[in-house]
């Protein structure tokens, strides 16, 4: 049976028109300012305040991910984008030139997605993933030599320093790969297995004043050798410790109360 004209199929009987995709965050929009203008806790937070808690979230939703509960994923996928959300209406109470709104973080992602996507959106021709890929770094190639003013740039430029370690040095290995850094350079020789034992790393690297070498290089060339398997070591690794988790859980509940 076909559905009327005034509503889609599968609409609601009243003949009222379901809301267009994307139709319901511009009510997301309007209750995190009935929020922020109404509720204590929400109206006392700053960026600051709320930066562990986007964090929190995104990690939420990869445990729902690797969970594969799609339920879970889609509850948590909501409290990553409030996240967004709150930010952004927080930004735009600020006066001194820099607030932005929602509608702007919206703009500035499409035009960088159709900027990165001129295969889609331009008539430049792509043979498949591999080409689109290499035009995407080439574009943002452009991108931060046009930030940087013509300065000298980096292809590391905008890698976040602070992440989590081991996805940190993915990314910059995937960075330098694609910008034909030299492979030997994972390795300097100043990480040889011979240094690696009990107090190898004392006096270097973090805290030691010195070039860091020994485990943190071998657990470099690891991520190196991960990548080079075609192999996420962020994901390997978290495997690994949930597995450990599992293995621990189950000594704990073969011991006696």
């Amino acid at each position: 049976m076909t559905a009327p004209p005034d509503r889609p199929a599968g609409g609601p009987a009243s003949g009222r028109s379901d809301p267009p995709p994307g139709g319901r965050l511009t009510e997301l929009v309007e209750v995190m300012d009935t929020l922020r203008v109404n509720c204590p806790w929400d109206r006392r937070q700053t960026q600051a305040s709320l930066a562990p808690h986007l964090m929190e979230e995104t990690y939420e939703a990869l445990d729902a991910l690797a969970a594969g509960d799609q339920a879970a994923v889609r509850e948590e996928l909501g409290d990553v984008l409030l996240q967004v959300v709150f930010h952004a209406r927080i930004a735009q109470e600020r006066t001194d030139g820099t607030g932005y709104t929602i509608d702007d973080v919206a703009a500035g992602i499409i035009d960088k997605l159709k900027r990165r996507h001129p295969h889609v959106f331009g008539d430049v021709a792509v043979s498949g993933p591999d080409e689109v890929l290499v035009n995407w770094d080439t574009i943002k190639a452009a991108e931060r030599k046009a930030k940087a003013g013509g300065d000298r740039v980096s292809a590391l430029d905008g890698v976040p320093m602070s992440q989590p370690a081991l996805s940190l040095a993915a990314q910059l290995l995937r960075r330098a790969q694609r910008a034909g850094v030299p492979a030997d350079l994972v390795d300097p020789g100043t990480g040889r297995r011979d240094e690696v034992g009990p107090g190898a790393g004392a006096g270097r690297g973090p805290g030691g004043g010195g070039p860091a070498g020994g485990l943190g290089q071998e657990l470099l060339a690891l991520v190196g050798r991960a990548q080079a398997e075609g192999l996420d070591p962020e994901l390997e690794l978290r495997a690994a410790a949930r597995a450990y988790a599992d293995r621990v859980r189950a000594w704990e509940a073969a011991e006696p109360d």
